[in-house]
């Protein structure tokens, strides 16, 4: 069984196994390929944590929930190193990618899972610029600063993973904000246009594109909406609760998706 690596801000290491609102990523693999490594971007409040085992680097920008997630993948028998990341910066992407390698060896899986939402209900003439500009920033930029910053230890994996976090919202349904919408459309292209550049080269790239999932984000986007609507806000934070899907669910997905298990799966991957 070969050996996996890292990823960085959502990068898999070593080994990998089988006011601004921040939906962060966490790296970590199966527990049916529990020698791979890998690195992720974020990783304390969004899907990628809930299923962190192995050997795992986090990048975000909030120190105090990122230790906090890759202390309970060391409790849970998994290793993790988490580094402060600002992905909107290249320099931070690429100290995230070489923490990886020097901690673990590797890099085999990267998954990009950082995001922010801001300017939703708003029309394009009522959307500031600067709001815009952080948004794509964050979600499309950081990505791919981040992906290129993994790239050069990917090359030397064998079979590498990048899984990039899409959204139904900007792919298949519009997008509360525009922002958001763009940033996410860019980044199905981006996994579209990557997919054929790196196939060749051995390196698999999916498109993951949850709906509606139960994430700190997600909730306050609807609390927002529904007090812009002159809706009690308290009653859709408990109704989007209610409805929404768990963050475990799309978690699942990832870790079966760095697996080796996921090397037949091609394109985009819409879930619940």
């Amino acid at each position: 069984m070969r050996q996996p690596s890292l990823r960085v801000s959502h990068f898999w290491p070593g080994r990998r196994p089988g006011q601004e609102r921040r939906n962060r990523d966490a790296t970590a693999g199966p527990s049916r390929d529990h020698h791979r490594g890998r690195t992720r971007n974020r990783g304390g409040r969004g899907a990628g944590h809930r299923r962190a085992r192995g050997s795992v680097v986090l990048g975000d920008l909030l120190e105090a929930e990122g230790e906090a997630v890759a202390a309970a993948i060391r409790a849970a028998g998994g290793q993790a190193v988490f580094v402060r990341t600002d992905i909107s910066k290249a320099a931070d992407c690429a100290r995230l990618a070489a923490a990886a390698v020097e901690r673990f060896g590797k890099l085999d899986a990267l998954i990009c899972c950082a995001a922010i939402l801001q300017g939703a209900t708003l029309q394009a003439e009522a959307l500031d610029e600067a709001v815009f500009d952080r948004v794509l920033s964050i979600n499309l930029k950081g990505t791919f600063l981040t992906v290129k910053a993994a790239l050069p230890h990917l090359r030397r994996a064998d079979k590498g993973v990048i899984l990039l976090m899409g959204s139904e919202a900007g792919t298949k349904i519009p997008s509360s904000s525009l922002a958001y919408g763009s940033s996410k459309g860019g980044v199905h292209g981006l996994a579209m246009t990557l997919e054929g550049q790196l196939a060749p080269h051995g390196i698999r790239v999916n498109d993951v594109c949850p709906s509606s999932i139960a994430t700190p984000m997600r909730i306050e986007n609807l609390v927002d909406r529904a007090r812009a609507a002159g809706k009690d806000p308290e009653a859709a934070r408990a109704q989007a609760i209610q409805d929404a899907g768990d963050p475990t669910g799309v978690a699942n997905i990832l870790a079966f998706l760095a697996s080796p298990e996921a090397d037949y799966v091609r394109g985009t991957i819409f879930t619940r």
